[in-house]
């Protein structure tokens, strides 16, 4: 969902628009770690291992991830 995507996203590292594969599907998110990002911190990370297929083949995408508080919402940073 591109909308959801940009949306959760912080303004100053969120880009003006996305394309997303249409031969891409997410599978599922495993959170391998996370740091801070209780509702008494400001910034946190987390770790994740997200898998998809492309184009049929399943493959993974393994991230360390800063997250933000904006506006009261948890927002992607970097």
């Amino acid at each position: 969902d591109a909308e959801y995507l940009l949306r959760s996203w912080h303004p100053t590292t969120r880009p003006p628009g996305i394309e997303l594969d249409a031969g891409q599907r997410w599978q599922r998110l495993e959170i391998l770690a996370a740091t801070e990002g209780s509702a008494f911190h400001m910034k946190g990370t987390v770790t994740f291992r997200a898998h998809y297929t492309y184009r049929g083949e399943p493959d993974s995408l393994h991230e360390r991830s800063r997250f933000e508080r904006y506006e009261g919402a948890w927002v992607y940073v970097d």
